[in-house]
This record gives C-alpha cells, sequence and structure tokens, in this order.
C-alpha cells in the first residue's frame, strides 16, 4: 500500500508489502529490463532504483522489504497476465525470510510458460559461505553490496542475457574467496551425477569450462583458444545442457565441486 504527501507517491515503510510500481509497463516492450529490489533498508532500495531507473533500458517494476514478500510478489506463475520481472536484486540477511529461501522458492516456482526471474545475491566479503548456497539455491550470480553502480548496472544486463555474470573483477575475487571454502579433497564418486556430467564433456567442452571457472569471457575465451566466439558461445551452451546447469556460475561451481578445477589453480 502507497502512501500519499503532497502529491507525490511515496514506497511502503517495511512491512507494508511489496510495492508494485506504476509506469508503461506492458508498453516497454522486450527490450526493456524488468528488475525487482530486495532489501529491508528502504534508503538502499530507493538508492538501487535511482541509479536502475535512470537507464534507458532498465525500469524497477517491484519492491519488497523481507523475503517472505518477495515469494508472493515474484512468483512467476501467480504475475502470469501482468508485468514480467527478468532480474531480480536480493538481499541476503533479512527478516521473515532469508534472501536465499526466498531465491529458492521463487526459482523452483518457474515453469517453463512462466519461467522465474533470475536472481543476483547481494552479498559482501565477509558473507563468503552464503554465496555458494545462493548459487545452489538458484541465484544467477551474485554481486557485492557496495560495488560502483556502473557494475551494478552491468551485472544485471549480464545476468539477464545468461552471459559472463562471473566476469567482473570483484566477483572474480569473490570466487576465489569463494572456491577457498570448497573440499579440495572430495572423494571421488563415481556415481555422482555431476561428476557423471563432466565425464560426458568433451575435451574441448573441458577447456571452455575450465576457463569459465577463471573468469574468462566468451571473447577472452575464444583468444585463449584461438577460436570464433561464436564457437565459444555454442560450447557453453552444450555444457550448461550437458551439467544441467542454469548458466555459466552454476557451472563454475560444478567444476570447482567435482575437481576439474582446483582452487587457486
Amino acid at each position: 500500500m502507497t502512501t500519499e504527501h503532497h502529491g507525490r507517491t511515496l514506497p511502503p515503510a517495511h512491512g507494508a508489502g511489496p510495492h508494485l510500481h506504476d509506469g508503461p509497463g506492458l508498453d516497454d516492450g522486450p527490450g526493456v529490463v524488468h528488475v525487482g529490489l530486495v532489501d529491508d533498508q528502504q534508503l538502499v532500495r530507493a538508492g538501487f532504483r535511482m541509479v536502475i531507473d535512470s537507464q534507458p533500458d532498465l525500469r524497477v517494476v517491484v519492491e519488497a522489504g523481507d523475503g517472505a514478500q518477495a515469494v508472493r510478489a515474484l512468483d512467476p506463475v501467480a504475475r502470469a497476465g501482468g508485468e514480467r520481472v527478468d532480474v531480480v536484486l536480493m538481499d541476503v540477511r533479512m527478516p521473515t525470510m532469508d534472501g536465499l529461501t526466498a531465491t529458492e522458492q521463487i526459482v523452483a516456482r518457474g515453469t517453463p510458460a512462466h519461467p522465474a526471474p533470475r536472481v543476483i545475491v547481494l552479498t559482501t566479503f565477509d558473507l563468503d559461505e552464503y554465496v555458494l548456497a545462493a548459487i545452489r539455491a538458484g541465484a544467477s550470480g551474485f554481486l557485492l553490496k557496495d560495488a560502483p553502480p556502473e557494475e551494478m548496472l552491468a551485472a544485471i544486463r549480464t545476468v539477464h542475457r545468461g552471459d559472463a555474470v562471473i566476469a567482473p573483477s570483484s566477483t572474480r575475487r569473490l570466487l576465489e574467496h569463494l572456491v577457498t571454502a570448497l573440499p579440495e579433497d572430495a572423494p571421488a564418486d563415481a556415481d555422482d551425477p555431476a561428476r557423471r556430467a563432466v565425464a560426458a564433456l568433451t575435451d574441448r567442452e573441458r577447456e571452455v569450462l575450465v576457463l569459465m571457472a577463471r573468469g574468462r569471457s566468451n571473447t577472452e575465451i575464444g583468444r585463449d583458444l584461438f577460436v570464433a566466439e561464436a564457437t565459444v558461445k555454442t560450447h557453453v551452451g552444450r555444457i550448461l545442457a550437458k551439467l544441467g546447469a542454469r548458466d555459466r556460475v552454476q557451472a563454475v561451481v560444478v567444476a570447482y565441486e567435482t575437481g576439474l578445477v582446483r582452487p587457486g589453480s
């Protein structure tokens, strides 16, 4: 519920429910990325919204103050016929329901006819233990909460494309922090589906996956392997299909968890 003040519509205080933004809505067209903001700090949301709405190809359409509100507001099936939400910025630590639980529930409710939005989890270096859990919950990327505005905008666009979401330098550093928490000598299990999937990759696909795990973009992988970027995109698509990965980040985690790539290698 919004509040009228001197002719302006103010966003609701925390606990008042999700805020649905008025605007062009369904007339935006496929070129505009619709963004959801989930954070219990209203000033943080206001700052993000101001930056995002300043871009002609981005628009905030939903805000929520906790995970439970987010699940209700972003349910892809419940939103059928209304405004789509393409990408969500999701804080981790929130009252009522944390961002990881909310991410898992939102992603799980997606269907082929009504796909779930892609989720970028907002994190900090001292929350590294949450990042792997976020990716397992279905997040498509992670972003430092104090990242520069241009990096946040780039992350929204790259996640929306399903492209190199681990390419920014700060996210590479975060990935390096993350993988040090993964066991280096996990016992091999021949029946592990992830290991079987990695074993099914061709030699070239394994090369590409290793470079993805090192934070290389498609262009950089093409240069490293002396192949066209279109060829790299084909390899990446096949890798995601064979691993059953939603996007590049999840594929990279599989590479680390199965031992194809070791921390620091």
